[in-house]
């Protein structure tokens, strides 16, 4: 997509398209991943128990691309992220922050197809 096209592009938000990521083994259990597709960077998360998770690596406390570097756990029986940065912990499910409920990330849809870990993305449609 040309940067012409990209100015013109608009998302539709309730079609997605799938976008390879990684192997699924390159996100190890307990571990995180940080991924850029399309122009968004993603934390691919992985739990103990091989739930998937993908949400936006920007840490809005410390304004850094960082959330895939953080410790993955779990609150009240819910699975978890906190950035190592400030500490702040976000639940994987819904993106919220535990400290700041004012406060989410984005979440997206992810899949694991033939062995590779995908995320889905609103669908870009160009108007020229």
């Amino acid at each position: 997509m040309t940067a012409r096209q990209r100015k013109h592009a608009t998302l539709v938000h309730n079609e997605f398209e799938w976008h390879d990521a990684c192997v699924i083994d390159e996100v190890a259990p307990g571990g995180s991943l940080a991924v850029s597709i399309r122009d968004e960077q993603i934390a691919i998360v992985r739990t103990q128990d091989g739930v998937l998770a993908a949400l936006s690596n920007f840490d809005p406390f410390s304004n850094a691309f960082v959330i895939a570097r953080g410790m993955v756990g779990e609150y009240a029986n819910a699975p978890t992220i906190t950035s190592p940065i400030y500490l702040q912990s976000f639940y994987l499910e819904t993106g919220e922050c535990l400290e700041d409920r004012n406060t989410r990330l984005s979440v997206f849809p992810v899949r694991v197809w033939n062995g590779r870990i995908q995320i889905a993305l609103s669908r870009r449609v160009t108007t020229l």
